[in-house]
């Protein structure tokens, strides 16, 4: 089954190409608890599962996919009249 969630749409599995990744990260992760409304712990643990992966895995994909998605816009936005004049001075 594929993900449905925007935010995770495009990802592959944690692990997927990387054998010693899963292993990695559990040995490396330390834990910490954060709280969420339990429709949302909900859907975490069903794209985990949609995806093979754990919730704590799931989660990192997602905060880097937000961060990836967030330096899209910043690259994708105009330049500023400054950046243009920048871009547009003579280096001689």
């Amino acid at each position: 089954m594929a993900p449905t969630s925007a935010i995770m749409k495009g990802l592959r599995r944690p692990a997927e190409g990387f054998p010693s990744m899963q292993s990695s990260i559990h040995k490396c992760m330390q834990s910490t608890s954060v709280r969420i409304d339990v429709t949302t712990h909900q859907e975490l643990k069903r794209l985990a599962s949609e995806l093979g992966a754990t919730v704590g895995e799931t989660v990192a994909l997602a905060v880097r996919r937000l961060r990836q998605e967030r330096i899209g816009l910043e690259l994708a936005a105009s330049l500023t009249s400054a950046e243009v004049d920048w871009l547009d001075a003579d280096l001689g």
